[in-house]
Order: structure tokens, then C-alpha cells, then sequence
């Protein structure tokens, strides 16, 4: 019997077993493909008309002068160069964006981390108070919402009352340039539901055998959070992050309502989104507010990567055991 070496040497060659994707007839593989184009045809529509068209023809205005009632004019550079150089209310704006995002984000995600940690064990009405926690994030950035908000806040409002019984009285927040901006931040983080949901589905997947061993070498609750905790949803952590600093650059309803549609008294609350709004629906200068949105896009897509570059450094994954 002759080895298979020997068979080579006699120019004997064993023929490799063909893939069945190799295999197919080429007209099979084409009606494949084609009824797999078929059903993604409804996306791919939508995609286009929905969201790569109107990004494209943004991209292209912002580099015109448009009104929505005239034809475009190309003005190249000159969008920018005013919003960089020349607009004190543009760079007002992106300070107060700053400060939201600054205070709304570490405190929203501090109070969904919290709550998260006091309903990860199994107890009586744990179900219902989940669900009483997370319906504020389900009403979302409604009009309805902000309107009660800015009732609470406002003069003779339920918080004014409130602080009367201690001798404190403020009268309407909302109206005065020192405490506008904080009732809005304020309403970014009692919808703190969403992110304490994913930090609920995070400490549930954190090993009950590494409490254990924190236990025996005599962490307390407090070293064993630091030391196990933590680390080990530093992954949902991440992913929260990313997810309510892009929200918190974009958000818009509360501000507007509880500024009136122009941003609180001396516009102490105009977020970025509401100045875009104003330059691009109150004074039609769409081109103006294109050319805001993409450098509003340009911004949030540097910020994430570098939080994910970032994250090499302390975000920790069980299966790499590194951080």
C-alpha cells in the first residue's frame, strides 16, 4: 500500500472536499443573494431617504446661505468662520452644553447605579418599585413632561413651597438665570430608568463566587463594591456613558419648554440643540444651522472614541482578565 507521500511523488494528488458555497451553481447563488437584497430592500430605502439623503444634502447646506424659501447660495467657508469668530451666543451656547453635560451625565449615572445596587437583590415589591424607577425614562423627553417640570419649578411651584417650610424662598427657578439651568438638569437626571436598567442587567452577571472571596479575606460593602462592583460592570459603565453624553449633547425639549423656546432669562439655559433650532426655524438660516449640526456630529464622534480609546486603561473584561 503506498503512503500518501508516495502517492504525490507518482503525481497523485488528493482532491480537498469542495465547500458547498463553491459547490452551487452560480445562478443559484445569484437568487440567493437576490432574495436577501429583497427583504432588506424596506432598510436599505429607508436608510437612504431617511437618513444618508437628508445627512448629504445638510452637508451640502452647510456651506450655503439658504432661507427655505430661496435657492441656496454657496458661501464655502463662511458658515463656520461666523460661528467660530463672531457669534458670542454660538460659544454662550456651547458653554451652557458643557455644563449640562458636565453635571447631568456623572449625576444621572450615579443615581442609576445606586438604585440599580439597592434592587439587584431578590425582595418584597422589588418588581414594582423597578417598574415605578423606570417609567420616567418611558414618558421620554415629552412636552407634557417638561410643562409639569416647569410648573413645579416655576412661582408658587410645589419645590417653592417646599423650601417656604425651611425659611427658603427662591420664588420661580425657572425664571432667574442662576437656577434655570439646574432645573434642567435636574429633569435629565430623574429619567435616570433606562441606564438603571442596563446596570441591573450588568450586576447580574457579576459571579457571586467573587463576593464570596471578597467576604472571606474580610472586605466590608464598600471595599467589596470598589474591588468587585465596579470593576466588573465597568463594560455597562462604559456603554452608558457613551450613551447619555451623545443624549446629553442633544437634548432639546427641556430646555426649550422651561426656557420658553429661548433659551431662560439671559440665556442661561440655551443648549445647543435649542440655538440651533432658533437659528435654523425662528430666523430661517438653515444654512447657519446645518453647518451647527455637523460640527455637533464632529464633536460627538471624537468625544466617543476617545472614550473607547480611554477605555483600554479601566474598563475591565472577565474572559482578557486585564484591563
Amino acid at each position: 500500500m503506498p503512503t500518501i507521500a508516495q502517492a504525490r511523488s507518482k503525481g497523485e494528488r488528493a482532491e480537498a472536499p469542495v465547500p458547498e458555497a463553491q459547490a452551487r451553481p452560480p445562478r443559484r447563488r445569484r437568487q440567493r443573494s437576490g432574495a436577501a437584497y429583497v427583504f432588506l430592500s424596506p432598510w436599505l430605502i429607508g436608510a437612504s431617504l431617511l437618513t444618508v439623503g437628508p445627512m448629504l444634502a445638510s452637508l451640502y447646506l452647510a456651506f450655503t446661505d439658504y432661507d427655505l424659501f430661496n435657492t441656496p447660495r454657496w458661501v464655502g467657508l463662511q458658515n463656520f468662520e461666523r460661528m467660530f469668530t463672531q457669534d458670542d451666543r454660538y460659544w454662550n451656547s456651547v458653554w451652557v452644553t458643557l455644563k449640562f453635560a458636565l453635571v447631568s451625565v456623572p449625576l444621572k449615572l450615579a443615581a442609576a447605579l445606586g438604585v440599580a445596587l439597592l434592587l439587584n437583590k431578590p425582595r418584597r415589591g422589588t418588581g414594582f418599585y423597578r417598574s415605578a424607577f423606570y417609567a420616567p425614562s418611558l414618558l421620554g423627553a415629552s412636552v407634557s413632561v417638561a410643562l409639569v417640570w416647569r410648573s413645579l419649578f416655576g412661582s408658587n411651584g410645589v419645590v417653592d413651597d417646599f423650601l417656604g417650610i425651611f425659611g427658603i424662598h427662591i420664588g420661580s427657578m425657572v425664571d432667574q438665570p442662576r437656577y434655570a439651568l439646574l432645573t434642567v438638569i435636574a429633569l435629565a437626571i430623574w429619567q435616570f430608568g433606562a441606564p438603571m436598567v442596563i446596570f441591573l442587567a450588568g450586576l447580574k452577571q457579576v459571579p457571586n463566587e467573587l463576593y464570596e472571596a471578597a467576604a472571606l479575606d474580610g472586605a466590608g460593602p464598600v471595599r467589596r463594591f470598589f474591588s468587585v462592583t465596579l470593576p466588573m460592570i465597568t463594560p455597562v459603565l462604559l456603554f452608558n456613558l457613551v450613551l447619555e453624553i451623545i443624549q446629553a449633547f442633544q437634548s432639546f425639549t427641556g430646555a426649550f419648554v422651561i426656557g420658553s423656546g429661548r433659551g431662560g432669562p439671559s440665556d442661561s439655559a440655551l443648549l445647543y440643540t435649542l440655538y440651533l433650532y432658533q437659528r435654523g426655524f425662528n430666523n430661517f438660516e438653515m444654512g447657519y444651522a446645518s453647518a451647527m449640526a455637523w460640527v455637533l456630529l464632529v464633536v460627538i464622534a471624537i468625544i466617543t472614541v476617545l472614550l473607547f480609546r480611554s477605555s483600554r486603561k479601566w474598563v475591565f473584561y472577565a474572559g482578557e482578565g486585564t484591563r
